[in-house]
């Protein structure tokens, strides 16, 4: 949205909508779009017609109501075809994307046809590799490295939404393009691999669609749950499967659902668990750490790694709002020109942010951990020394207390044996460090987050 920093009307709207319908579907029909804005009329130049059609009639509803929202005035939507000197030619058989047998000279650069269904941001060298999902990652790259190779055919990815699974299908559909541009590489949704067949049948181009699919490379299919319940679809996308797999043609699924959850027939259940399935779960919080650097990075977004660790260790459902949120952090923050800090995020970011009140943190954990990590005992907390080796542990197992808990400076002083003022004392010292040290931010970081290991 780099093309509205310089009207915070536009960025509220389309921040909005990118929420609303998900970063990867935002990604996938907007960023390819230009947008104008004039006199109460949105214009809309897109690459393509099917581009214009899927835009009017799956988001058009929620781009009027987010200008509504914003600018209490109803908007008219107005579609342009981008202009091009030598326009691509449509796609209906293999032979559109085959080089000519004629003996000419190639060009320098070859453009693919198939390149406009892909995000150029989603490549495997952005995507941050973790454990949750290490082995997604390492199949995917297999799938480019042998293409239509058995031991990697079909792939299938599962996850909950918003865990990487689009990034990983475009990811491959980026890579075997830039290696072999002439490669036929189709990316698509379940959903509308359900209309182009409804479409076929109802316009009599049965014949069309089935050539559409079957000579291709790779057929990249994402949210395949939309196909596996309806039984035409469903027989119809077996056939293309079939077709493709047998001609060793590589067939990459995503889902969200595992395969064996996926209401399809024995046929395609049995061709689908003969290849690999690998599920991408949740993030730990050193990998959501690294991703929201790496967003960070990338948006040349000036903030600290302590608001970036606050951040990951609160928002924990998935990528997608991870990225959504210091998005529109950054927004916020060049809007009204300030520096992010943990308060404003606890602000701004309330809706999304996981509620800390949920989790109740016990004294006894914040002992036992702040002792393991400084290498005091249990009862030291409480006795009267006051040597500095566990004088300052003490001090730091109070201010968490402070930070963590509900209890009251009277309820903490006598779970540590001493008076509040002791623990107002403690509390100001331990954050006065806190604010001038970042190396000792990121240990009481890092403290938090054991004590929050052990709770769950």
């Amino acid at each position: 949205m780099d093309n509205f920093q310089n009207n915070p009307v536009l960025l509220s709207i389309f921040q909005e909508v990118e929420q609303i319908i998900g970063k990867e579907t935002y990604d996938l029909w907007f960023k390819t779009a230009d947008f104008a804005f004039e006199n109460n009329v949105l214009t809309v130049t897109i690459p393509n017609a099917i581009w214009g059609k899927t835009i009017k009639e799956r988001y058009e509803s929620i781009l009027k109501d987010a200008f509504l929202k914003h600018t209490g005035t109803q908007i008219e939507i107005i579609y342009n075809i981008a202009t091009v000197d030598t326009p691509a030619p449509a796609i209906s058989s293999a032979q559109d994307v085959l080089p000519s047998i004629e003996p000419v000279q190639q060009p320098t650069n070859i453009v693919s046809p198939f390149l406009s269904r892909f995000n150029p941001d989603y490549t495997f060298d952005n995507f941050i590799e973790s454990p949750s999902n290490k082995f997604a990652y390492k199949a995917a790259q297999a799938v480019v490295a042998k293409l239509g190779a058995r031991e990697n055919n079909p792939l299938f990815i599962y996850s909950a939404p918003g865990l990487g699974k689009t990034h990983l299908l475009q990811a491959i559909g980026n890579q075997i393009l830039r290696e072999n541009p002439l490669a036929k590489v189709m990316y698509m949704s379940g959903e509308e691999f359900v209309n182009e067949y409804i479409e076929s049948i109802t316009q009599k181009t049965a014949d069309a669609f089935r050539k559409k699919y079957r000579f291709l490379d790779c057929f990249l299919v994402d949210d395949i749950q939309f196909v596996a319940n309806k039984a035409a679809s469903s027989d119809a996308f077996f056939y293309t499967f079939n077709s493709l797999y047998e001609s060793g043609k590589q067939i990459v699924l995503s889902s969200d659902r595992s395969p064996q959850q996926l209401e399809w027939d024995e046929r395609l259940s049995s061709r689908v668990l003969s290849g690999i399935s690998t599920e991408i779960k949740r993030p730990n919080t050193e990998a959501r750490i690294a991703i929201l650097r790496q967003k960070r990075d990338s948006m040349n977004f000036i903030v600290g790694d302590d608001v970036i660790t606050f951040l990951a260790e609160g928002i924990q459902t998935n990528v997608r709002e991870l990225e959504g949120a210091i998005k529109r952090l950054r927004a916020y923050c060049n809007t009204h020109g300030v520096t992010p800090t943990i308060p404003i995020a606890r602000e701004l970011l309330a809706d999304v942010l996981t509620n800390e009140q949920e989790t109740s943190v016990s004294v006894n954990t914040i002992k036992k951990v702040v002792g393991k990590h400084y290498n005091i005992r249990m009862e030291d907390f409480n006795a009267k020394r006051k040597t500095q080796s566990i004088a300052w542990p003490r001090q730091i197992a109070m201010f968490l207390t402070t930070e963590l808990t509900d209890l009251s400076l009277p309820e903490i002083g006598r779970e540590f044996n001493r008076d509040h003022s002791t623990v107002v004392h403690a509390r100001d010292l331990v954050q006065e460090k806190v604010n001038a040290d970042p190396f000792f931010t990121a240990e009481i970081n890092q403290i938090i987050a054991d004590i929050k290991g052990v709770e769950k």
